[in-house]
């Protein structure tokens, strides 16, 4: 489909222009930052918004939300006239839990803080009883020097869309620096980030989390539905754990790793359109039900309990050789954790209870990748002339990544030790609560910026699960370092479970469920290096639900 950008950036963004406007009028305050619903259950959601006071302005803001029916929000007609209000301690952010709605009712919404009015939103409760099917939009990994957010334009397009899921890595920590991730992007210049510095304090994180937000497309795609989000690991740093990460470093002035993780995570909560539930604020596990179709049951792996990834080099070369059988009994050590016993529990009597309430299809909205991905043989698809021809001609940091990835190729070493295949005790233990609960289960999949389609096996062979993996919205796949490798056809012939990888493309995943079967349309946008674009699907997955439980292959 070609997207109209003056249609989307009119609705995006007239209301919020006006605002500024009349601020700089000399009305008190403005809207610059959209409006956003989320954590939509049958009888309440999340409405959000920040107001931008005046400079200077320390006090307490008092404003009013309305909510109906109707996109003309007439006070006769209004289903809520609620008073809220905005204070620096939240960072003028505004967020209302709104009860007593109805189930599976659009409604639309819109703040108003003295004579100046926010942009008008569009959000829908969760359905209750028999449900037909449901769409929804699977997004993740948005960096924003690196390109254009067509693919939230895209989101915000559709005819149709019941919610949006957010798998993780909304905002990135990273500076402005010429050599900062993404700032070589031909459109970073215009986009570098901001603070242009690693986002580290509690002001950082709420400067970077404002910057994204001010970005009309993705106002448009918060502002057409609600979203169920949760976070990876660039909303704190990068490969974040529950002790540390890969890029906190104390000895370089970061500070504390605690202090860091409750800033990043304040930031979070005052910005994202999402409603606090467990007593810790890493505790961000919870369900949503769609009706008698579904349950999306969305997991925390990062904060919660992950045990720090192994790193390939050290867990692998002992005195300088390979210890294969060490660093696999490393790898499959079944203490080793990614969201710990307690949400295992937790998830164990959800996907239960899912099943016994009759629902078709059990959803797993989780970060990482869930497959079994082991490194690709790009020497045996490409051939060796064609194999070293690309070496050579790849930078010296890319060159000895891909050949030292290609010295593995013949051994079952995971590509990526962050993402499941990093913790196959923990993985075997879902796999075990799947055919437990004789779930249907579908596992959703964000950070990795590649489109997946995986059918995941236990270690007995069986096939428990079938997996979708989103690209980027922007982020950079491998694919975008070596452009002249076959990457995807090398990841499907090296890894039975991998049907489909394509990490070149930008995008979203457009999953509809209904009671016979769930469809996984990969939705590709044409460009992020440009503000005209057109959005396609790639390819098409189905799968349908067993009446004993568990999901059939992948008909394409």
């Amino acid at each position: 489909m070609k997207i109209d950008r003056r249609a989307l950036l009119t609705m995006a963004g007239a209301a919020a222009a006006a605002g500024a406007a009349q601020a700089h009028a000399g009305a008190r305050i403005a809207f610059l930052h959209g409006v956003a619903s989320g954590d939509p259950l049958q009888d309440r959601v999340i409405l959000w918004t920040r107001v931008t006071p005046p400079a200077g302005d320390t006090g307490q803001l008092q404003g009013e939300l309305r909510i109906g029916t109707d996109a003309g929000l007439d006070r006769k007609t209004l289903t809520k006239f609620l008073k809220v209000g905005a204070a620096a301690d939240q960072d003028w952010t505004v967020k209302v839990d709104v009860t007593g709605l109805k189930p599976g009712t659009e409604y639309f919404y819109q703040f108003r803080f003295g004579e100046v009015a926010s942009p008008v939103g569009r959000t829908r409760t969760l359905p209750e009883g028999r449900t037909e099917d449901v769409v929804l939009a699977v997004a993740s990994c948005s960096l924003y020097p690196n390109g254009y957010f067509n693919a939230y334009g895209a989101i915000a397009a559709l005819d149709r869309i019941d919610a949006v899921i957010h798998l993780g890595d909304y905002i990135y920590e990273y500076g402005a620096a010429a050599d900062d991730y993404g700032m070589s992007s031909p459109v970073a210049r215009e986009r570098p980030h901001d603070p242009p510095h690693e986002i580290v304090s509690l002001g950082d994180y709420r400067r970077r989390h404002a910057q994204y937000k001010s970005d009309p497309q993705l106002q448009a795609a918060h502002a057409r539905a609600p979203w169920i989000v949760v976070w990876d690991d660039h909303e704190s740093t990068n490969d974040s754990f529950q002790s540390g990460a890969e890029n906190h470093n104390p000895d370089k002035g970061e500070g504390d790793w605690a202090t860091r993780k409750a800033a990043a995570l304040q930031a979070y909560y005052e910005w994202m359109p999402i409603r606090r539930t467990g007593a810790l604020p890493e505790a961000i596990n919870r369900t949503f039900r769609f009706g008698d179709l579904a349950s999306l049951i969305m997991v925390e792996t990062r904060l919660t309990a992950r045990n720090e990834p192994l790193d390939l080099q050290a867990a692998l070369m002992v005195d300088g050789k390979p210890d294969f059988p060490g660093f696999f009994r490393k790898l499959n050590d079944p203490a080793r954790q990614l969201m710990g016993s307690s949400q295992e529990a937790w998830l164990a009597g959800e996907l239960s209870r899912s099943v016994k309430s009759g629902e078709t299809w059990q959803i797993l909205g989780n970060q990482v990748v869930m497959g079994k991905v082991y490194t690709p043989d790009l020497r045996k698809q490409m051939g060796d002339q064609a194999f070293e021809a690309m070496l050579a001609a790849l930078p010296g940091f890319v060159r000895d990544r891909v050949a030292a990835s290609a010295a593995l190729a013949g051994v079952d070493v995971p590509l990526n030790l962050d993402q499941w295949d990093g913790y196959p005790a923990a993985r075997e233990r879902v796999f075990d609560m799947f055919r437990a609960s004789k779930s249907r289960p579908i596992v959703l999949a964000g950070d990795s910026h590649s489109f997946w389609a995986n059918e995941l096996h236990d270690r007995a062979g069986a096939l428990v699960a079938a997996e979708f993996g989103t690209t980027g919205i922007t982020s950079p796949g491998f694919s975008d370092l070596l452009p002249q490798a076959p990457l995807g056809e090398a990841l499907v012939a090296r890894n039975p479970e991998v049907k489909y990888a394509d990490s070149a493309a930008k995008g979203f995943v457009k999953l509809t469920l209904t009671r016979t079967v769930a469809r996984a349309e990969m939705i590709a946008v044409s460009t992020i290096l440009a503000r005209d674009y057109s959005a396609s699907a790639l390819r098409t997955f189905e799968v349908k639900p067993l009446a004993g439980g568990g999901v059939s292959g992948f008909a394409s």
